[in-house]
């Protein structure tokens, strides 16, 4: 063993100087539990001497068995009897802002799993640090698209992700102010501009409703939110989308525009319009019977067959300004007109009142 280091009588002192080197509040701790108890816990700390965890202040203590090797954070480097105060909670939330501020430096996707909800989103726990995952974050799959912002059937759709693995990307930490925000829509944000990248106005999409609101219909395309406007329905007049479909529906729609995170869609363009085979029965100066279903300051609204609206205007009612059709006509009821123009371009048709 001619090549061994001697070690020094300067390097054997520093040595012992280290194994009883005093420990100061702030200090990361190595330790080996002693005992577990009710409201404590004990933990050999070496030449250091015995560390005291209060319950409070062991987070996952329950878990811990006499023997097992723990990492502490030094709240109090010698109490009245002795003990080091040591708190393994801090010592975990410390490392985890480590491993925290490491994923959001490079925009790594982790996974959560949801413990609870409000109306404002998702709380989760991460590294041993609680956070929060906001409804304004959620994936078009997840999102809770809600007639008229119901707030408790918000609050029911949150909790249907309570316990279910999301992947996300950390928005926004900071130790100091115990904020951590994550984000759904970043984790997925790189694979939808690729899956973006591969559609185009005019394909035929399939997707899942997600949402019915008064103005239309959401749509989950594959992770893509895609929206339905209420006109874009049916070729008939839709007065509630909640008619023609329901949450959890697979549909089949046309995409008719792109933008940058959301597909506009249309339900009626995949079949025939109707208005043009119903409008080739109509002639000019023919006399037809139709229901009356809008009455304005400018005329009345006719329903002529499922699929054909006309109009009686104004000055079909009578001379002067002072005429008021709602004092010559009735909703929903039934009267006979005549076809004074066919507009098949601008799909529109003007009636007079038959004589």
């Amino acid at each position: 063993m001619a090549n061994a280091k001697k070690i020094t009588m300067d390097e054997l002192l520093q040595s012992s100087e280290d194994s009883f080197k005093k420990v100061i509040a702030g200090d990361t701790i190595k330790g080996t539990v002693l005992s577990v108890k009710k409201h404590e816990i004990l933990i050999d700390l070496g030449p250091q001497g015995v560390g005291l965890v209060p319950r409070k202040e062991a987070s996952f203590a329950r878990n811990l068995n006499v023997g097992d090797e723990v990492t502490a954070s030094v709240i109090e480097a010698e109490m009245n009897d002795g003990y080091v105060l040591l708190s393994l909670r801090k010592a975990v939330k410390d490392k985890g802002w480590d491993e925290i501020n490491a994923k959001l430096d490079n925009a790594e996707t982790v996974e959560v799993t949801p413990f609870d909800a409000n109306r404002g989103g998702l709380l989760v726990e991460y590294e041993g640090i609680r956070g929060f995952l906001p409804v304004s974050q959620l994936s078009a799959e997840h999102y809770p698209r809600v007639g008229s912002a119901d707030k408790d059937e918000i609050l029911q759709r949150l909790n249907s992700l309570v316990g279910k693995a999301i992947k996300v990307r950390i928005l926004d930490a900071n130790k100091k102010e115990n904020k951590l925000i994550f984000s759904e829509k970043e984790a997925i944000r790189d694979g939808l501009a690729a899956r973006f990248a591969e559609l185009k106005v005019g394909d035929v999409v399939k997707g899942v409703v997600t949402g019915v609101v008064d103005f239309g219909v959401f749509v989950n395309v594959d992770g893509i939110e895609g929206l339905i406007h209420i006109s874009e329905i049916s070729w008939e007049r839709v007065n509630n989308p909640a008619d023609y479909v329901k949450v959890g529906d697979t549909i089949e729609a046309k995409i008719i525009a792109i933008d940058k995170e959301r597909l506009s869609l249309s339900m009626k363009q995949l079949v025939e319009d109707p208005w043009i085979s119903e409008v080739e029965g109509l002639k000019k100066g023919s006399k037809v019977e139709g229901t009356i279903t809008r009455i304005t300051p400018f005329g009345a609204f006719v329903q002529i067959s499922p699929a054909v609206e006309a109009l009686v205007h104004v000055s079909e009612l009578g001379e002067g300004s002072d005429v008021d059709p709602e004092k010559i006509f009735t909703l929903n009821e039934r009267k006979d007109f005549k076809v004074l123009d066919i507009d098949k371009e601008g799909r529109k048709i003007s009636l007079s009142i038959a004589k």
